[in-house]
């Protein structure tokens, strides 16, 4: 063989883990950011607020993920402790707590209330802990504030029943004081995988990348099999946002447009590894509440747009939806999510594959993949094609297809071609990767036929199903 084949066969063995693959599934889940900075207008707290400032009235857990399940989500990830250093939880290791607040008389625990809440509404429940604390007095201190870092994860992980996800990210302070904390990640990660063995450690974390920016930007191929250094949490905390300046949530870079595409996997001698991508971003231009942004939430078009380029590009879709200092997550904000929600459940309504005759170029199917089973061509085929017949003309917004990825993503070369009642070609799209899930525009009238030829495959291809949605010609 030679060392491309070799190198493409090395790829095609790497195989996600159980709790990546369980992740991946959620697809769709929101971040909660709230807590003393909702109640001072600000991003990031300066720390050591007085915590009397913290007495939301209106806190009510149950609506918060239900109106979050209304959109389609499928967890919830709390921001249990931002920079600041002010928990959400009466946490023993520090007198910045709830505790010390009026809120519920001193008796409140969030982490408590919105964890009960994802339980009782079937959601997934994830944690966000800062691993910049601008109040603990030991922060900077090497071992010492490790030994506390640890000590409030294990509350966490320990108090409020299954995680889904424990959520780090990169911030370090580099402040005026100069003091500057060096994250023992892998002691902290041996403490999840020990406490939570079925969450996985997100972007700051050896099982979910980040993207790369905060704005929602998508790579327009995303792969899961990349080069392993990426697993490296210094490398993603080089890019995190060192200063509160207010642009940091709308830059995207693109120096990395390519991670895991052939030509990146053989310019590479570098182990490989199952490293998938979460896209990120927050209804607002800030990730907590204000006042002043009540007229600038991203409308439900936009966030189905990247809801379509993230979980319809191998990626998950991490939004955050901001409650505000009463309690309540603001009414505009709740009225987006229904719209975006509606979005969302057409793509299963619009769906014509169902009513479509499905022929295979080898090893039949019963059925269209995802309804009859997954489709494995042989291996001799030389153009693996899928082809749907309606019995009269449609007009079509887009396809999707997805790999079964417990077998790998292997699917890097596809096309998709639509033709008329005659046989004529109308259009064609070429992609490459598939992964979780691939969802191509493809704006079209008096479609009689969509065709998906696999033009290229790193390994033997499962194609675990093949949406095709109505639409006017967009979406």
């Amino acid at each position: 063989m030679s060392r491309a084949s070799d190198r493409l066969a090395e790829a095609a063995a790497v195989r996600p883990s159980a709790r990546q693959l369980a992740w991946q599934l959620r697809e769709f889940y929101g971040f909660l950011h709230f807590g003393m900075n909702t109640m001072t207008d600000r991003e990031w707290g300066l720390g050591r607020e007085d915590p009397a400032l913290f007495d939301p009235a209106e806190v009510d857990a149950r609506e918060w993920v239900r109106d979050l399940a209304a959109a389609g989500m499928t967890g919830v990830i709390l921001t249990c402790k931002h920079h600041d250093g002010f928990a959400l939880w009466p946490s023993a290791q520090s007198a910045h707590t709830v505790a010390a607040s009026p809120w519920r008389g001193g008796d409140g625990d969030l982490v408590r209330e919105v964890a009960d809440a994802c339980r009782a509404e079937g959601l997934g429940f994830g944690v966000y802990l800062s691993p910049w604390d601008r109040t603990e007095a030991s922060y900077g201190a090497g071992r010492a504030y490790d030994d506390f870092f640890v000590a409030q994860l294990t509350e966490l992980l320990t108090g409020y029943g299954p995680v889904f996800a424990v959520w780090l990210d990169g911030a370090n302070g580099e402040g005026a004081d100069g003091r500057r904390q060096y994250y023992d990640w892998d002691r902290y990660y041996e403490v999840i995988r020990r406490l939570q063995p079925d969450a996985v450690i997100s972007v700051c974390g050896p099982d979910v990348r980040w993207c790369g920016n905060e704005v929602g930007h998508t790579r327009a191929e995303e792969w899961s099999v990349v080069p392993a250094s990426l697993r490296e949490a210094e490398l993603t905390e080089s890019r995190s946002q060192r200063v509160d300046d207010g642009q940091f949530s709308r830059s995207v870079r693109s120096d990395d447009d390519d991670l895991g595409g052939r030509s990146a996997i053989l310019g590479s001698d570098e182990p490989l590894a199952w490293y998938p991508a979460e896209v990120n971003t927050s209804t607002r231009p800030g990730w907590f509440h204000h006042a002043a942004e009540d007229a600038l939430v991203r409308s439900a078009a936009e966030l189905f747009e990247i809801y379509r380029r993230s979980v319809g590009g191998n990626a998950t879709f991490l939004l955050n939806v901001p409650p505000a200092a009463s309690g309540r997550i603001a009414d505009a904000d709740r009225r987006m999510l229904a719209e975006l929600g509606a979005r969302i459940r057409s793509l299963d309504e619009t769906d014509l594959a169902l009513a479509a005759t499905v022929t295979y170029s080898s090893s039949p199917l019963a059925a269209a993949p995802g309804v009859g089973g997954v489709w494995r061509p042989e291996q001799a085929d030389p153009a693996p094609t899928v082809r749907l017949r309606f019995a009269a003309d449609a007009a079509l917004a887009g396809v999707g297809l997805r790999e079964d990825i417990a077998e790998g993503q292997q699917i890097d070369g596809f096309v998709v071609r639509l033709r008329d009642a005659q046989g004529s070609l109308l259009a064609e799209h070429a992609g490459a990767s598939v992964g979780a899930q691939r969802i191509v525009d493809t704006p079209a009238h008096g479609v009689r036929e969509v065709q998906i030829e696999i033009t290229g495959s790193r390994g033997p291809l499962a194609l675990s199903q093949v949406r095709v949605f109505a639409g006017t010609g967009t979406w």
